[in-house]
C-alpha cells in the first residue's frame, strides 16, 4: 500500500499538468518544511527563510549541493525505515500491529508516502537548476 500511495502521488505530481506546474514552482521551503515532521534540524531552514537565523548556520555548506545531499540522505533515509517497517511486517506480523491503528496508520496511509513523493520531486526540480558547468 505504502508503494502504492507514494507511486500515485508521484504520477499525479507529474501527470496532472496543473498539479505539476504548482510542484515544480511552489517555494521550495514549503516542500522542504514539510519534512519537519521527521527531524526538528529542518526547522532551521524555516527561521533562515524568515531572516530569523543566518544562512551560515542554518544552511551548512549552503546552496544547490547543500539542498540536494540533505534531499539524497533523507530519501536513503526513509527507504531504510520502509524496508525495516515491511521486513518486520514480514517476520514478526504482531511486531507492528500498532502501525495499522490509528494515529500511526497515518504514516503509512498519509505521511510516509508524502515524503517520499516530495523527494523525488525535490530531486527532479534541484536535477532541474543544477549549477552551470556541473552537468
Amino acid at each position: 500500500m505504502l508503494l502504492g500511495l507514494t507511486v500515485l502521488a508521484v504520477v499525479l505530481g507529474l501527470a496532472r499538468p496543473t498539479l505539476r506546474t504548482w510542484l515544480m514552482t511552489v517555494d521550495e521551503r514549503l516542500l522542504v518544511g514539510f519534512h519537519l515532521t521527521r527531524f526538528v534540524g529542518v526547522y532551521f531552514l524555516v527561521l533562515y527563510g524568515r531572516g530569523e537565523l543566518p544562512f551560515d548556520f542554518a544552511v551548512p555548506g549552503g546552496g544547490w549541493w547543500a539542498y540536494s545531499i540533505w534531499n539524497v540522505l533523507g530519501l536513503i533515509d526513509i527507504a531504510f525505515v520502509v524496508a525495516t517497517a515491511a521486513r518486520l511486517a514480514l517476520t514478526a506480523p504482531d511486531s507492528m500491529q500498532a502501525l495499522l491503528r490509528l494515529p500511526l496508520n497515518l504514516l503509512l496511509t498519509w505521511l510516509v508516502p508524502i515524503v517520499i513523493a516530495s523527494h523525488v520531486l525535490l530531486g527532479i526540480r534541484f536535477a532541474r537548476r543544477r549549477p552551470a558547468g556541473r552537468r
